[in-house]
């Protein structure tokens, strides 16, 4: 048989199997087809309707009733079916991804079993037990507890591992925060209102935020009942991380009253709740704030001295305090070599009373610090309902830089505080250096971006960080200046444009 021959006869064999399924194909889909040609139903109904009754229209309505219910039904079905198809297809998967993941935990547990064997065999030779004996040691239950309290002796941050514990699986979060600076001003001081029944004007909050983005130190003062601390509450509430209360005590003499200190004697550090806050603070973009409850009870710049120095570093990675002296294994993970980062993601916010009570607060720590006064008491008024929100510090802070750069100061009211500044060493012999300047240049921005104008910030934070050193001079030497710098003020800066300093300057006049 040649090759025509032999395709020839291959072709006639398959085309009868063909042929059949085509046949069958085409009477499916001309059974169909049968099923819904309306015409021929039509032609039926159209040769027999001239003798139809009343009974033969009723069997009618029958009939159709018969064949719509058999279409519902041949629908369902198949519906079904393929429904059942798709669960069972699915069951299918969901079994073997089921399996696979059986298998990887299967193979986990035989890893951490072997790392398990391999610490005990450690375990063991540090003992001088043989490798054979591991599993006698094991059935001791004695020798076990031993161990466990061995390595809880070894443990001297428990507050800290516990954190670590909490912390171990923890994943940065990111609240997709889309809001301004002027928006958070209106939902912190509705929120207050709303929620706490604390009442703060508008302008205080704007210094406020301006504070927490000139650095991280805010010192809150005024005469007592004014609503400081209610204020520094309020804002951990309002940002659903509770503020750190540290009540200072007048027995505090440096930084271990407010970190804690390793104890030689249990071999366990004292950790306090402010060392607790700085390490959780670490594990998360959260906005943290620790309250300094009257902290000029004791000297300031005595227990917060070594955090303010830090806080001065150029460079956050030189953010670090050393705790204790030298390493342990089992310390905390983010203490490394005795030492601890400092998050860039907390604040700290001092109370201060003024008061014959407290200590003076230096110029080392003001300087560094942002002072906003809390004087008065804003009456009750109605707000819109605000709930808490979550905030990233690092959009807020993205939102600080943005002010700065979008909201300069003019080149005008540059030039007329360098020329404030050439006045007030000619006539009070007081000078302010370059930080306060970067942070005039960062308090103002921010404080315009938060709905306020910039002669006001200007005037505020003139009124605060340079006019406050007038408290050191004698007043009855200067006596004679102020007035003429009244004028000078009002004449500079428009007429009682610069309200805040020139209230300050008439409050010490009084005084003489």
């Amino acid at each position: 048989m040649n090759m025509f021959l032999s395709l020839r006869f291959f072709y006639e064999f398959i085309s009868i199997f063909f042929d059949g399924l085509f046949s069958i194909i085409k009477g499916i889909i001309n059974g169909i087809v049968k099923m819904f040609d309306y015409e021929s139903y039509t032609k039926v109904i159209n040769s027999y309707k001239g003798n139809f009754g009343n009974s033969e229209w009723l069997l009618f309505g029958f009939s159709v009733a018969i064949l719509v219910v058999i279409v519902g039904l041949v629908g369902l079905l198949i519906f079904f079916t393929i429904k059942k198809i798709i669960k069972f297809r699915k069951g299918r998967i969901n079994q073997e991804e089921l399996l696979e993941e059986i298998a990887d935990l299967n193979n986990q547990v035989n890893k951490l079993m072997k790392e398990k064997n391999e610490i005990m065999a450690m375990k063991v030779s540090q003992l001088g037990l043989k490798p054979g004996e591991e599993e006698i040691e094991e059935e001791n239950s004695e020798e076990e507890s031993e161990d466990e309290e061995k390595d809880e002796a070894n443990i001297r941050f428990p507050k800290l591992h516990k954190i670590d514990q909490e912390y171990k699986t923890y994943k940065v979060k990111n609240y997709g925060n889309n809001f301004v600076l002027e928006d958070l001003v209106e939902d912190f001081k509705c929120y207050s209102a709303s929620q706490l029944g604390l009442f703060y004007d508008s302008d205080l909050l704007r210094f406020f935020l301006a504070g927490l983005a000139c650095g991280k130190l805010i010192i809150l003062q005024g005469i007592s009942g004014t609503g400081k601390t209610s204020l520094a509450y309020a804002w951990g509430k309002f940002v659903k991380k509770d503020s750190c209360i540290a009540s200072v005590e007048p027995s505090w003499r440096d930084k271990t009253e407010l970190l804690g200190y390793f104890n030689e004697f249990t071999k366990k550090f004292n950790e306090t709740d402010v060392l607790a806050e700085l390490y959780i603070a670490g594990h998360d973009d959260d906005v943290h704030t620790i309250v300094l409850d009257e902290m000029n009870i004791a000297r300031v710049e005595y227990y917060f001295a070594e955090m303010l120095s830090i806080m001065e570093m150029p460079s956050r990675d030189e953010w670090i305090i050393e705790l204790v002296t030298s390493p342990w294994p089992e310390d905390p993970k983010r203490i490394i070599r005795g030492k601890l980062k400092l998050p860039e993601n907390l604040w700290y916010i001092g109370t201060i009373n003024n008061d014959d009570s407290t200590f003076m607060v230096t110029d080392k720590v003001y300087d560094r610090a942002m002072p906003i006064d809390i004087n008065t008491k804003i009456e009750p008024f109605k707000c819109r309902e605000q709930e808490p929100i979550d905030i990233n510090s690092s959009y807020l802070e993205s939102l600080f830089k943005e002010a700065v750069l979008n909201n300069t100061l003019s080149e005008k009211n540059i030039q007329k505080v360098l020329e404030m500044d050439n006045y007030v060493i000619k006539h009070f012999r007081v000078a302010f250096g370059n930080r306060i300047m970067k942070q005039l240049n960062t308090f103002v921005p921010v404080y315009v971006a938060c709905g306020g104008k910039e002669v006001s910030g200007i005037d505020y934070f003139i009124a605060k960080k340079i006019f406050r050193k007038f408290d050191q001079l004698n007043i009855s030497l200067i006596r004679d200046e102020i007035e003429p710098f009244i004028v000078y003020l009002n004449k500079t800066f428009g007429n009682n444009a610069m309200k805040e300093c020139i209230e300050y300057l008439e409050r010490i006049k009084k005084t003489v």
